[in-house]
This record gives structure tokens, C-alpha cells and sequence, in this order.
């Protein structure tokens, strides 16, 4: 069956709604980002394991030396002119997504991490994660002291972390409001 208006709520994405270059982050305006280059990859799946395609997720983050390009953010005008800090990747077939960027300093009193938003048609909400790097004191890790493995990125390769996000059930990867 195929969702229509009445069966469920949009948006309704369409099939090429994310700009082919857009999980990139390593350049910003023809500069190359400082710091070591990293892929986040990882699967997105419902309750059952059933891939989600076509589902948008959108990362942000600090740059090499924890800098967000923010005005929220004290330092942001010292932040790296080649690293803007936000990426957009679309799911395939098999509910993956990729995104190609550097690895993140710690941001003051945080862990390195990458925030996560997930869009999807028939999401009545938004949906935002942060996947960190590592283990370690974090005001965010601290609310999720029984599922923070959940949050943790697993290293595949030297530059490869892998996230995958599922929606519901026993393994549902934790979600924050503002």
C-alpha cells in the first residue's frame, strides 16, 4: 500500500529532495574543512527492522576545535571558514544514509557529538538524537543513563562511524525535545 493524504499526515517528500551534495561538509564556499575527515553512515529502521526510504536526516555540529558556526555560540566568529557545520543525506532503499565530514572537537562542558534531526512523511514531529563519539560525562548522556549505548557511534574503521537510528521498539534510539 502507498500512504496517500487521507491515510497519513506529510510531508511528503519528494523522491530527489536532498541536493546530491549536501551530506559533504568538508568544504564550505571553496575552503576545505580543518580536522580529520570522517564518514557517518548508518541505517534507519522501524520497530520491525523494515528500512525507512526516503526519509530526510539532518546533522549539525561543531567544528575541529568545538566551534559552532552560531551566533548561540561565543567563539563562532573564531569558527573554521571552511566548515559550516550542517549536512543533508536522504535514505535509499535500504534505509541508509552517509554523510562525509570531520571529526568534531568538544564543544565547552560536552563529549564530541553530532546532532541528529529526522524527518519522515507521517512523523507528527520532528525527531533529534545526538550520536557521540564515545563514552564519557555529558549533560545529555546523563538523561539516558540506562540506554546511553544507544548514543554512542561505533567505530568500523579508522574514519568510519556508524549510527543507525531505530524508530521504535526495545532498541528505539532515545529522542530529545528543545
Amino acid at each position: 500500500m502507498i500512504p496517500t493524504g487521507e491515510a497519513t499526515l506529510g510531508p511528503f517528500f519528494p523522491p530527489r529532495y536532498v541536493d546530491a551534495a549536501a551530506n559533504d561538509l568538508t568544504q564550505f564556499e571553496g575552503r576545505k574543512a580543518q580536522g580529520e575527515v570522517i564518514e557517518i553512515s548508518g541505517r534507519v529502521a522501524q520497530e520491525d527492522g523494515a528500512p525507512l526510504e526516503n526519509l530526510v536526516v539532518e546533522i549539525w555540529q561543531a567544528d575541529a576545535q568545538g566551534i559552532f558556526r552560531h551566533p548561540a555560540d561565543p567563539r563562532h566568529a573564531q569558527a573554521d571558514p571552511g566548515f559550516f557545520g550542517w549536512g543533508r543525506a536522504a535514505t535509499d532503499k535500504d534505509g541508509r544514509y552517509v554523510f562525509r565530514t570531520i571529526r568534531p572537537g568538544a564543544p565547552a562542558g560536552r563529549q564530541p557529538h553530532v546532532n541528529f534531526m529526522v524527518m519522515f512523511s507521517g512523523l507528527l514531529r520532528i525527531l533529534k538524537t545526538t550520536m557521540f563519539f564515545e563514552d564519557g560525562p555529558d549533560p545529555v548522556l546523563s538523561l539516558v543513563s540506562n540506554r546511553r549505548n544507544l548514543l554512542i557511534g561505533k567505530k568500523a574503521e579508522p574514519t568510519l562511524v556508524t549510527f543507525d537510528i531505530r524508530l521504535r521498539g526495545e532498541n528505539e534510539t532515545p529522542f530529545f525535545d528543545d
